[in-house]
């Protein structure tokens, strides 16, 4: 677990720098970086569900993951949780309606960090191998991109780390429980899967239609089930 304690470790660090120099961050440049990071969550988004499109075994999954995972979110209603706790937090901190939102800052940074090889394989090659390369890797990224990130949301930033520290350690137990690395398959579909939901990031950034991002995490977790019980048979 140690790259994975690594990897969280950068992004508490990276948030912390970032929301250290925040307030002497202009206003105009904040917007500027908001805008940077709406337009990069597009491009990485679309970038990692149309490269694997092509590779993908079962065509239909991401649909049905899609599909079953937005109505998941929705009978639960995270966003709506996490709207009411933005709202407290606003109401609190005496913020106008304009400032940015946390809770879309956290989702998409949840999402850049969780989402991609390093993040997925990287926590089974430290389990089966004892290899780090990858979450090393993967941590010097999410450190430059939890920087930027604070700079515009702030400290909320930071509680990424544990997310991103569960997500990793959900693939280190499972490499654990099977002792074998991750089907590629699998990894194709989660990387389809998450670039939509970096995409629907990307275009609620730039307040071109709010897509209720939270809501769609559940999503992720389909093609892992799909996998484990395929792998049973």
């Amino acid at each position: 677990m140690l790259g994975t304690i690594v990897n969280a470790t950068a992004i508490l660090v990276g948030s912390s720098i970032g929301s250290i120099f925040k307030q002497s961050v202009k206003e105009k440049y904040r917007k500027v970086l908001f805008n940077a990071l709406g337009l990069a969550s597009i491009m990485l988004g679309v970038n990692a569900s149309v490269g694997n499109m092509h590779k993908s075994e079962f065509p239909v999954l991401f649909i049905i993951s899609l599909a079953v995972g937005s109505v998941v979110g929705t009978y639960f209603d995270f966003a709506g949780k996490l709207d009411q706790f933005e709202q407290r937090r606003r109401a609190k901190r005496k913020q106008s309606d304009d400032a940015p939102r946390l809770v879309e800052g956290l989702t998409t940074g949840c999402l850049l960090f969780c989402i991609g090889t390093f993040s997925i394989v990287g926590p089974v090659l430290s389990a089966l191998e004892g290899n780090n390369t990858f979450l090393y890797t993967n941590a010097t990224l999410d450190f430059v991109s939890s920087m930027v990130l604070a700079a515009v949301y702030g400290w909320g930033m930071m509680l990424a780390a544990p997310i991103l520290f569960c997500w990793q350690g959900m693939f280190y137990v499972i490499a654990l429980v099977f002792r074998e690395a991750m089907p590629e398959p699998m990894r194709v579909e989660l990387s389809i899967v998450g670039g939509v939901l970096i995409l629907c990031s990307g275009l609620s950034l730039l307040n071109i239609k709010d897509c209720k991002t939270v809501n769609l995490l559940p999503s992720l977790l389909v093609p892992v089930l799909f996998y484990l019980v395929k792998g049973c048979f």
